[in-house]
């Protein structure tokens, strides 16, 4: 029988001072070395964020603030930016810096901006949702895939 393991971590020192929630079949952690490590089913959220792996490793410093998170296997995410901008996708690997305010997506990225119907498909794009800024590079023989609709007026 699976055992699920459900962790409130009051991470609330990520400046946003909200709750996050992490769910998995397994955890450990060392604390002398600042990781917790998640794996099995492992659901993350933080207010209207969401992200889904099958493994998360967060790196903390000494204060136990969290420098950085790293999410493997079939990730699929949903974000919300300062604007208010939602975008949702998957990836193979997610890298979230919580001091810089950025998501870093590689290997297979499908990036869609839910309110703009924007889509992006590469093999990294950086999202800062401070500005909403996003980047984007293809690989060598595969170029970044961009798809906007248009709405054309009607004569």
């Amino acid at each position: 029988m699976k055992t699920i393991l459900l962790i409130t971590i009051f991470l609330t020192t990520l400046s946003f001072a909200q709750e996050l929630k992490i769910k998995a079949n397994s955890f450990k952690a060392d604390e002398k070395k600042g990781l917790s490590t998640f794996e099995g089913d492992v659901k993350i959220l933080k207010g209207s964020d969401e992200l889904n792996a099958s493994k998360v490793t967060i790196f903390t410093d000494e204060k136990n603030k969290p420098t950085k998170f790293i999410a493997l296997g079939s990730v699929s995410f949903k974000i919300k930016t300062k604007q208010n901008a939602r975008y949702e996708g998957t990836a193979n690997r997610v890298i979230y810096i919580p001091k810089d305010k950025e998501y870093h997506f590689y290997e297979s990225v499908y990036l869609k901006q839910i309110d703009e119907k924007k889509e992006i498909r590469g093999d990294e794009v950086i999202l800062n949702i401070t500005d909403g800024k996003a980047y984007a590079k293809g690989l060598q023989k595969e170029p970044v895939i961009m798809i906007f609709n248009i709405e054309e007026e009607k004569e």
